[in-house]
């Protein structure tokens, strides 16, 4: 057994909804010899006192439709709702509970400010996990332009960016 069969010997897959679902099941798909082995979790982000942020049933119906929509790619695989406030904290529950040899995930694509709302659940998902989380290439995504998401305006390729941008409010230079 290689040491990439036994990193993906029992993956948790996390999903979002149907689209990250198909499309994180894609991305897998070449990776997995034994679907049965794929335990996809989907969570339920509560509010933690607050009112929900849709209907229970509806984001429940979601979460099997997710469910569906991998199984539709992989075959048959066991799945996991789970409700949690912390995403990423339930994603890594889940892992533990279900003795996952990995988190596997897609990272959807987002510029600084949806990471930056988002409080970039993937960036905490890689620092916070007490075991390997594996992000997978999205295979709807234009990989050759990744380059571009992340560049400042103004910088040119192959140059390093500038410590001051002269954009600081707090100077008066």
């Amino acid at each position: 057994m290689t040491e990439r069969d036994r990193l993906l010997a029992r993956p948790l897959l996390a999903v979002a909804n149907v689209p990250d679902a198909r499309a994180s099941a894609r991305a897998l798909a070449p990776y997995v010899e034994n679907p049965e082995r794929v335990v996809v979790v989907s969570v339920v982000e509560k509010a933690g006192g607050a009112p929900d942020k849709a209907p229970m049933e509806e984001v429940e119906a979601e979460a099997e439709r997710a469910f569906d929509a991998v199984r539709e790619v992989l075959g048959p695989v066991e799945t996991d709702l789970r409700y949690g406030v912390d995403v990423v904290e339930t994603i890594i529950g889940a892992g533990r509970d279900h003795d996952a040899t990995a988190i596997v995930f897609t990272p959807r694509s987002g510029g600084r400010l949806v990471r930056l709302l988002t409080g970039d659940l993937a960036l905490s998902l890689v620092t916070e996990s007490d075991r390997p989380v594996v992000a997978l290439p999205d295979p709807d995504a234009d990989h050759e332009g990744a380059a571009d998401r992340y560049r400042v305006e103004g910088e040119e390729e192959g140059e390093e960016p500038d410590a001051d941008d002269g954009d600081d409010p707090d100077t008066d230079e």
